[in-house]
């Protein structure tokens, strides 16, 4: 029942914005179609918005202790350090299969708890082993980037609902044009019914 923008108020400093987005929809599909229980099977999760296949698999393991092979990053970097040593550009297709070879089937949750603890020590102690994955894509600065910018302007309009331009900009002071882009951004995939007709 809470409002979109009481949701990313709520958020506010955990990641992208549209995952709280996606988890306010999928609160409403689930308190619809399923009386508010968690489904626990892969194709009615899949459906939920936000929800992909690792996702789904992540949710089966460790909320329902339910046998399901999925790849996170942690996990990533375990089957790539020890199983593709002397190999590059290797996709999680190849990595999918000795997932689920080396399951747990009893209790998957302990498992994947030390195969992601694994996989953040390999991490700390070797260069990045996920730089061999396909999938790697190294993160770009935050800071003075257009998401601290998007983000930025979600946080103030979550606490005021209007805000003229220039105010905003002193707030974030973040260049003009920054801002517009941002913006811009936001009205193209709005969050929280925020136009520019409101600032």
């Amino acid at each position: 029942r809470a409002p979109l923008r009481d949701v990313l108020s709520a958020w506010s400093g955990l990641g992208y914005n549209r995952r709280a987005k996606f988890l306010h929809e999928a609160a409403q599909i689930i308190v619809q179609e399923y009386r508010g229980i968690m489904p626990n099977n892969f194709s009615a999760l899949i459906k939920l918005s936000g929800v992909g296949a690792g996702t789904a698999g992540a949710i089966l393991a460790f909320a329902f202790k339910k046998p399901s092979a999925f790849i996170e990053t942690n996990i990533r970097s375990v089957f790539l350090f020890f199983f593709f040593k002397n190999k590059k550009s290797v996709s999680d297709k190849e990595i999918l299969p000795l997932v689920k070879q080396t399951l747990d089937m009893n209790n998957p949750r302990e498992w994947y708890y030390a195969l992601m603890d694994y996989g953040t020590m390999l991490k700390e102690k070797y260069k990045n082993p996920n730089r061999k994955s396909v999938h790697y894509v190294k993160q770009s600065s935050f800071k003075n980037s257009n998401r601290q910018v998007r983000g930025e302007i979600l946080k103030l309009l979550t606490v005021h609902s209007r805000m003229p331009i220039r105010r905003l900009n002193n707030a974030i002071n973040a260049e003009m044009r920054c801002l517009h882009h941002a913006l811009d951004q936001l009205q193209k995939a709005p969050l929280a019914g925020l136009h520019r007709r409101d600032l």
